[in-house]
């Protein structure tokens, strides 16, 4: 192409430097009959059209992994339902490249998904199954589709030289998406020991129905919990239980943690820092009301162990709990409970009143931890 160009325009140079009337037009001419500036045209057109089909067929891959994963935390994972998700996003993220439309091939991971097939290590492939037990996943392949059939029809590479049986390309795209208790998540600034977790989930096998209501009936009154904080007479248990090594009821069922002044704590690691105190922040005081007048989730670290005191203390995390609030009493700031009245409390007792429940994180985090009642989602592929 280089030589076939190079000697097309040296006489049209020579051309040019005695008369240059005409001589533009004759080097198009001469081009478009050699089929450089088709070959052009070729490229800029329909290989920019495979790549941005190929872009909108990620993003909609993306969006399904995602999206079914979602569906698949929340108890609805059947390969209908996730196929029916997994369809409607990939082709909300097509445009009229494609009039609209995407195609999923195959939908598949976890459990009733199906297994999925081992990666070829094409460029399209997802990447292989996670390995740990307690992460779920699921991979989303899309295609070309339009209304005429699965292949990206040419606008101008048909016309080349040798060219003309090309039909198109089916252009392909894959997602994979992973769901599962969270090892690491950003969650609201104070923490329960496992003790108080086990305790009041029957070691995690009673939940009350999550948040919004309605759909969902309200939980019986008889779920809603007492969480007291430190500095709250009476609430320690320094014989720990039964459910927990020595030493996992820390000074206290209920504490804050350090939050920089946001009510958030980012956790990646194991341990987490506190501060026993029993006064809220105005952030978390403010936080503590939205989620009250909202029902909606909060998600609490639960400590499996604490080391040192007041704003020196250590948590050693277990896990990630999602509560409901319905009502708190701490110093200078209260509301009454709405479940449970008859859990109010007063005086020198600061409590958080709630119940446990399950639900989905939706910050950013990674799975892998034990199941407390809370799920994150993470797009691995």
């Amino acid at each position: 192409m280089r030589d076939l160009i190079v000697g097309l325009a040296r006489p049209m140079m020579k051309l040019l430097r005695r008369d240059d009337r005409g001589a533009v037009g004759v080097l198009i001419a001469i081009l478009i009959g050699g089929g450089v500036l088709l070959g052009i045209g070729a490229m800029a057109i329909d290989v920019g059209q495979l790549y941005q089909n190929r872009a909108e067929l990620q993003n909609g891959a993306d969006a399904a992994a995602l999206g079914v994963a979602k569906s698949c935390a929340a108890g609805t994972c059947t390969q209908a339902a996730a196929t029916s998700v997994a369809s409607a996003l990939a082709s909300a993220n097509a445009s009229k490249l494609t009039s609209g439309m995407a195609g999923v091939d195959l939908v598949c991971g976890s459990g009733s998904l199906g297994a999925c097939p081992a990666s070829t290590g094409a460029l399209v492939d997802c990447p292989p199954a996670p390995t740990a037990a307690d992460v779920n996943y699921v991979d989303v392949h899309t295609s070309t589709r339009t209304p005429t059939g699965t292949l990206l029809p040419p606008v101008l590479a048909r016309t080349l030289l040798g060219n003309g049986s090309y039909q198109g390309t089916n252009v392909k795209a894959c997602a994979q998406a992973e769901w599962g208790p969270p090892a690491t998540a950003d969650t609201i600034a104070f923490t329960i020991s496992a003790c108080t977790w086990d305790a009041a989930t029957q070691n995690g096998t009673v939940f009350a129905p999550p948040p919004p209501y309605p759909p969902n009936p309200l939980p019986s009154p008889s779920l809603d919990q007492v969480l007291q904080v430190h500095g709250s007479p009476g609430n320690h248990n320094p014989q720990g239980c039964a459910t927990e090594p020595a030493g996992a009821d820390g000074p206290g069922n209920f504490g804050w943690t350090t939050d920089a002044g946001t009510c958030t704590v980012s956790i990646s690691g194991n341990t987490y820092d506190g501060n026993t105190g029993v006064s809220a922040s105005n952030a978390c005081k403010t936080a503590l009301a939205s989620a009250y007048a909202n029902k909606t989730l909060l998600f609490i670290p639960v400590y499996v162990g604490v080391t040192g005191t007041g704003s020196n203390s250590v948590y050693t995390l277990k896990g990630f709990a999602a509560f409901v609030l319905t009502g708190y009493h701490l110093s200078g700031f209260d509301a009454p409970d709405w479940l449970n009245p008859a859990n109010d409390c007063t005086g020198n007792m600061f409590c958080l009143n709630g119940y446990f429940t399950q639900g989905l994180i939706p910050t950013v985090g990674s799975p892998g931890g034990p199941n407390l009642g809370a799920d994150i989602i993470q797009l691995t592929g």
